[in-house]
C-alpha cells in the first residue's frame, strides 16, 4: 500500500514528535488540529473563532493532499469544555456539511490551552 506523509504550510506545523497527516492508499489521517493561525501563530479568542480555524486547518491538509471536505469520514472533536457543545457544532456544521461519523469528547486539558482539536479521516 502506498502510503505518505503529509505536509504544508497552510496549517500549523506539528509541535511535537508526529506528522501533520499521512496518506494510505485512497485515505488520509489528519493530526488533531488546534486552532492556530499558520500565517501568524496566533489563537483566535473564543469557542465559535477557534472551532472555525481549527477546521480552516483541517481542511488545508486535506487540499495539500488533494482531498476534499466532502470526503471525509470520520471526525473526533476534543472540547475543553463540554458547556461549548452547541457553539461548536454550529461552526462545525458549516465545513462537514456532509455530515461525517464523529465522536466529540471533553478533555480535561489541550495544548496551548485552546479550546478544541479536530482530527479527520478521509478517502478519495
Amino acid at each position: 500500500m502506498d502510503k505518505k506523509v503529509i505536509s504544508t504550510t497552510d496549517a500549523p506545523g506539528a509541535i511535537g514528535p508526529y506528522s501533520q497527516a499521512w496518506t494510505a492508499g485512497d485515505f488520509i489521517f489528519t493530526s488533531g488540529q488546534i486552532p492556530v493561525d499558520p500565517a501568524t501563530g496566533e489563537i483566535p479568542a473564543g469557542i465559535a473563532a477557534q472551532a472555525e480555524q481549527s477546521c480552516k486547518n483541517v481542511a488545508a491538509i486535506l487540499r495539500a493532499a488533494g482531498y476534499g471536505m466532502d470526503g471525509v469520514i470520520k471526525t473526533t472533536c476534543f472540547l475543553a469544555d463540554m458547556g461549548d457543545f452547541a457553539a461548536f457544532n454550529e461552526v462545525y456544521a458549516k465545513f462537514f456539511t456532509s455530515k461525517p461519523a464523529r465522536s466529540c469528547v471533553a478533555v480535561k486539558d489541550l495544548p496551548k490551552a485552546v479550546l478544541c482539536e479536530i482530527e479527520a479521516v478521509a478517502v478519495k
